[in-house]
């Protein structure tokens, strides 16, 4: 029977973490943090690191990792969300080069902070395969490697279905892409474990404490108000529970299953024994990962949208999606298709409109934010807690010119032209992936179209 929910299998296989005390009442701060995910935890880590003496307060309403912090796919990969051209469109082509730089380091500079806080987060830093099993996959796969090509420090090597046979046996592989910054983990062992550390720094967490308006100089919750000179918001796709910011940003579902431990005559014929990060050129992609205990989690978008922007509180996702995602890895691997599925669960992700993460400090009103990795988080956080960081401390340093900082771009639409437009478009994007998988062999003009509506 397959568990549905209950955060996340990465909680329920560490167990939830006994709560932390809530805000005991009004509190002064130096800077109090919106958020104890990845980004609020980072940031906080980092604002101790630089200045010991600073008073920084974390907020979380649940528990430090509740969101996509402790859900997600486990990938730590030096993605530019929303892809380079955006930035080098506005910023021009160095600073996306320094940008790419900057994310390539920091999926080493995870690594290093992890060994040294003596967090056992299950990184493997096998690289990201990308994988086209489709005609059409296998052109845009041709385009992304040339055009990668052209970018210093993306890295990307093209492979045959030969090369990539030897390593991962992927069925009906035609190609596949990868590159080295790219490392595997255990997600709530690492956010676990960062929160520990912050704390150990003199960060005070307090969970169970809802935020329900945040304005300069004061941060309300029902426990009383926190005021701060500096506020930052590290809310990612809970951001639309607060108010004033219902359209900043989308709360796109992702669905996880994950299968019982598998045998070892399962991997022989699998192989992947590198900790490589695997997804796909779908139009609807998936994404995966071997666990250190020897299973497949496996991702991929069920319901990408609620009306109203609403999120879920435990992970539950619909039954359609775990037969969806169940049917879509054995496909991919037939020698796992007596496999248990052994649990499922859903997360949200923060979407700007156009698709692009963003890091801000405003100093005149004191207010920050970071966010809209789109599931790009894992590193892009560290990125962003450090640049945040500097800052909010006023340091005149290379990350605080990188060119996703105080970007910002328009609110989503109202409902319900938000909701029927995500529809539509991942209705597009089914519709295109069985045409390409029926044989067409360029991309479908549905998703060119669904492309435009989307801004992506």
């Amino acid at each position: 029977m397959t568990l549905n929910g209950q955060i996340s299998f990465w909680w329920h296989q560490l167990g939830t973490p006994p709560q932390r005390s809530a805000l005991p009442g009004p509190t002064d701060a130096d800077v109090c943090i919106v958020g104890g995910g990845f980004t609020g935890l980072w940031t906080a880590y980092y604002l101790k690191r630089l200045q010991p003496d600073a008073r920084v307060v974390v907020l979380e309403q649940r528990f430090a990792g509740f969101g996509a912090s402790g859900r997600n796919g486990g990938w730590c990969v030096n993605s530019i969300t929303g892809g380079r051209e955006r930035y080098a469109a506005t910023h021009g082509r160095e600073a996306v080069v320094r940008f790419q730089a900057a994310m390539n380091d920091t999926v080493a500079e995870v690594a290093r902070v992890a060994a040294a806080e003596g967090i056992d987060a299950e990184l493997r830093p096998g690289g990201e395969f990308c994988i086209a099993r489709t005609p059409a996959q296998a052109a845009r796969m041709r385009e992304f490697h040339d055009s990668e090509a052209r970018w210093p420090g993306a890295d990307v090597e093209l492979l045959s279905a030969a090369q990539v046979a030897e390593r991962l046996a992927v069925d009906g592989a035609l190609g596949a892409t990868w590159q080295p910054h790219c490392a595997t983990l255990h997600p709530a062992k690492l956010v676990r474990g960062l929160a520990t550390a912050a704390e150990r720094l003199g960060v005070r967490i307090h969970e169970g404490t809802a935020v329900r308006e945040i304005s300069p100089g004061v941060v309300r919750t029902d426990f009383g108000d926190v005021r701060a000179a500096a506020i930052l918001r590290a809310t990612e796709g809970f951001t639309a529970n607060l108010r004033g910011e219902h359209r900043t940003w989308l709360p796109m579902n992702s669905s996880m299953i994950v299968t019982e431990p598998l045998p070892a005559g399962v991997w022989e014929r699998i192989g992947w024994a590198q900790g490589e990060a695997l997804g796909d050129y779908a139009h609807v992609y998936m994404y995966a990962q071997r666990t250190a205990d020897d299973r497949i989690a496996f991702g991929g978008r069920g319901v990408p949208y609620r009306y109203g922007s609403r999120v879920d509180t435990d992970g539950v996702t619909q039954a359609r999606t775990i037969d969806g995602l169940t049917a879509l890895l054995r496909e991919f691997f037939p020698a796992v298709a007596d496999a248990a599925i052994d649990h499922a669960w859903a997360g949200v992700l923060g979407v700007p409109r156009d698709w692009t993460a963003t890091v801000g400090f405003d100093h005149a009103s004191g207010l920050g934010w970071a966010g809209g990795y789109v599931g790009t988080g894992v590193a892009a956080t560290n990125l962003a807690g450090r640049t945040l960081a500097d800052l909010v401390l006023r340091r005149d340093s290379d990350l605080a010119g990188l060119p996703w900082v105080g970007r910002r771009v328009r609110r989503w639409e109202p409902e319900p032209l938000r909701w029927l437009g995500v529809q539509a478009i991942y209705a597009a994007y089914r519709a295109a992936d069985r045409q390409e998988a029926a044989g067409r062999s360029t991309t479908a003009p549905v998703a060119h179209l669904a492309d435009l509506i989307s801004g992506h």
